[in-house]
């Protein structure tokens, strides 16, 4: 087993849904773990097709609730929306964006194909100051509640995975590959260093 805890990140592309999901389920089995957004602002749809209802990172959870309370109470119930910031409220008072994170991670999880060329991109440009390894694993989650929750279920697998290992490294493509029958899904996988 490994000497050391597992660091994990989790990053979607707003912070709310996806990366929070897997933060409390990682969290309900006793990982390190924290998670992120990797988009400029956090958009939520609109009922009329209209530009969607844009957030600044540093707004609370509490107020974007409030905001779109006040815009759509009904809709934005109905979609689930006003659940998912209630319960983001409840974890951090309001959304982190992992561009402006430098604590250390083993293993960067992230929701969608763009967010992970994003996060691997951003990896690429920062200083390496201790060249260690960082495995950077996509794992694709549609944007919806219930398949969040099963994405995340895939993700805390893996990482139960890698804490059982000796050798992250040797036993990764091993883990992921065994992933892939069960659950039918691909993954995305570079190693980064930090």
């Amino acid at each position: 087993m490994p000497s050391s805890p597992l660091r994990v990140a989790v990053v979607c592309m707003c912070n709310i849904n996806r990366s929070m999901e897997a933060h409390s389920i990682l969290r309900k089995k006793s990982f390190s773990v924290r998670f992120f957004g990797m988009g400029s602002l956090m958009r939520f749809p609109r009922l009329a097709p209209k530009e969607p209802v844009a957030y600044d990172f540093s707004t609370s959870c509490n107020m974007m609730q409030k905001d779109l309370s006040c815009k759509d109470q009904k809709y934005y119930k109905g979609n689930g929306v006003l659940h998912i910031l209630k319960r983001s409220d409840r974890i951090k008072p309001h959304p982190e964006r992992f561009q402006e994170c430098r604590d250390p991670f083993d293993v960067i999880f992230t929701c969608a194909e763009r967010v992970y060329n994003r996060v691997v991109a951003a990896m690429c440009a920062r200083d390496q100051e201790t060249w260690q390894p960082v495995h950077v694993i996509n794992v694709d989650i549609e944007d919806t509640l219930e398949l969040a929750t099963l994405g995340s279920l895939i993700i805390c697998e893996l990482c139960q995975g890698l804490q059982q290992v000796e050798d992250m490294e040797g036993s990764l493509a091993e883990l992921l590959q065994a992933e892939k029958e069960k659950t039918g899904g691909n993954f995305l996988h570079t190693v980064c260093f930090r």
